[in-house]
């Protein structure tokens, strides 16, 4: 703080003198641009430019790429530097890098980008769909050498981002090219576990019925709608409810029966690390997925899946009489109204 508070007395003009009619002095043209970016810093947008720079360039090594799209990443976590992203042009070298990087871990960095500027921003949500991302974000969720578990994980990240609350993200999982929906279903038994809670989190996301009501639609239009990051939303309050596709995908592509698998038979866990046997935070998520279908969305459970429901909470709850509350986090009514449904 002293040094810049002399750098500025150093460098200010003196006022000029009313009195004697001295003309003021001509402006300074000695000052060196790099030392008042050392002052002041440089703005987020030329870091973001630098930074994208770096990882664009295929002379830079693979480190130095990597450290560049995590700090690119860091700046990104402030909304209006994600929405900076279109208006610098950036989704294009972005989706370039997820598609064409030389290295897995220089991808996996690039959808970590994706999905960090795409979280609860409708505005990013709709500048990066513009590039149709949804067959090469979801082409990584399938296992090979060059979809390791970290870019898997980073992938359902973005596609996290991408897909909630955003109707058109959802619809399009339903596209041939694009397969989302089955994809999403095999990644419920992926030899890595991160990776199952992952999918089963965000497909219990998904199907969360909206609560926007044609009254909070038509209060909304009446209300001035200023250009910000979630003006999407305010003007189409139902955007958000991917409830319905969601729900209609749960049945064509197996997803119901693919959860209640992965419930009841666990994929065995021990050989990618993880720990033998039922994981408890994969089985909340699966708990609050059916939950969610057949109490909040009002569906019914067919008799080959009632039946197997039945008897796996039957089991469940004589190993652990309290597994409801402490392995599941549902409160008495909660589960009753659960077992209600597969009685």
């Amino acid at each position: 703080m002293e040094s810049l508070l002399r750098w500025g007395i150093e460098n200010s003009t003196p006022q000029t003198d009313a009195t004697n009619g001295s003309n003021p002095p001509a402006p300074r043209q000695d000052l060196d641009p790099a030392i008042i970016d050392m002052i002041l810093g440089k703005s987020d947008a030329e870091q973001m430019k630098e930074d994208m720079a770096v990882a664009v360039d295929d002379s830079q090594s693979e480190a130095a790429r990597i450290d560049a799209l995590d700090h690119f990443e860091m700046l990104i976590e402030q909304i209006d530097n994600a929405n900076n992203i279109e208006k610098l042009k950036m989704w294009s070298p972005l989706q370039d890098l997820i598609t064409t990087a030389p290295t897995s871990a220089i991808k996996m960095q690039a959808l970590w980008v994706i999905g960090t500027a795409l979280q609860n921003n409708p505005a990013a949500q709709d500048a990066y769909f513009a590039y149709d991302p949804l067959p090469v974000l979801a082409g990584f969720l399938t296992p090979s050498p060059s979809s390791t578990a970290q870019t898997r994980s980073k992938a359902i990240y973005a596609m996290s981002g991408l897909l909630k609350h955003n109707i058109r993200a959802v619809a399009a999982l339903s596209r041939p090219d694009v397969d989302g929906w089955g994809k999403l279903s095999h990644a419920l038994q992926d030899p890595d576990l991160g990776i199952r809670r992952k999918a089963i989190f965000l497909l219990s996301t998904l199907l969360i019925p909206n609560d926007a009501s044609p009254s909070a639609s038509s209060s909304s239009h009446q209300q001035p709608i200023h250009a910000n990051s979630h003006a999407a939303s305010l003007a189409d309050p139902h955007r958000t409810d991917t409830s319905a596709p969601a729900l209609q995908a749960l049945h064509a592509h197996g997803i119901l029966d693919a959860v209640i698998t992965g419930l009841t038979h666990p994929v065995p866990s021990g050989a990618d690390g993880d720990v033998p046997g039922p994981d408890a935070d994969f089985e909340e998520r699966g708990v609050a997925l059916l939950r969610t279908y057949s109490v909040a969305c009002g569906r019914d459970f067919s008799p080959t899946q009632r039946k197997a429901l039945r008897g796996w909470f039957e089991a469940e709850r004589a190993r652990d009489p309290t597994v409801a509350a402490d392995r599941w986090g549902l409160s008495s009514g909660e589960f009753d109204a659960l077992l209600a449904k597969v009685a």
